[in-house]
């Protein structure tokens, strides 16, 4: 009986150690002394979102996905795009890059899906490896692709685009030092170092969570 007891408080203090620590986890952010500007980006995945409410959480900026490879609009697209800046929070659109389509027709949906906003934040093209697409194409293939595609999103946004590189796709094709572009980087909790040169945005964590957004939500910081 006495063995039951201490195996149910050890099984109960584990318990709540792990709610703790995962609780932490969600709610933690890098140090605004060091990272003053931060913010969020989301997709349609995020779901209806309260802008308002975000906002009042010290949310400086956000980005909205807007399109996938050559055809593929996130549905949420819009609607996050009117909320906001209706909210008064600074606004940015992401073109997630595709290795199995054309630069030309990827960069042609994300035309037509972002409308001109002078006041926008740069545009960002995501790259990432997709289970989706099974392609890699050879690395001078893929920079010469991410270029046309810059060079389009670029001259109808007017200014240079960001590119958030994943660490694996980072390894892979070495972008960073092909392209010189801002650079975003992903790395949890810990400051990313896989660039070949020094990133200006740090995307700290995928499983934040704030009020207005239902589950999860990526959270993002600017280089000091």
């Amino acid at each position: 009986m006495q063995r039951g007891l201490i195996w149910a408080g050890l099984v109960l203090s584990l318990a709540a150690a792990g709610g703790a620590m995962w609780k932490y986890a969600t709610t933690w952010t890098p140090s605004r002394t060091t990272y003053a500007v931060q913010g969020i980006d989301v997709a349609e995945g995020n779901g209806a979102i309260d802008w308002a409410m975000v906002k009042a959480r010290d949310v400086d900026f956000a980005y909205a996905q807007a399109t996938r490879g050559a055809e593929a609009r996130d549905t949420r697209f819009a609607a996050n795009w009117a909320g906001i800046a209706e909210a008064g929070i600074r606004r940015g659109a992401i073109h997630v890059f595709s290795l199995c389509n054309a630069a030309s027709v990827q960069a042609g949906a994300f035309v037509a899906t972002v409308p001109r906003d002078p006041g926008a934040l740069p545009a960002v093209i995501d790259l990432s490896f997709d289970e989706a697409c099974p392609a890699r194409p050879a690395r001078d293939v893929v920079i010469e692709e991410i270029r046309r595609v810059a060079a389009v999103i670029e001259t109808h946004s007017g200014k240079p685009a960001i590119l958030r590189i994943a660490p694996e796709f980072e390894a892979q094709y070495q972008v960073s030092g092909a392209i010189t572009r801002p650079l975003w980087a992903s790395r949890f909790f810990l400051a990313p170092d896989y660039f070949a040169r020094p990133w200006a945005m740090w995307q700290s964590s995928t499983i934040r969570r704030i009020d207005g957004v239902e589950g999860p939500v990526n959270w993002n910081v600017v280089a000091p």
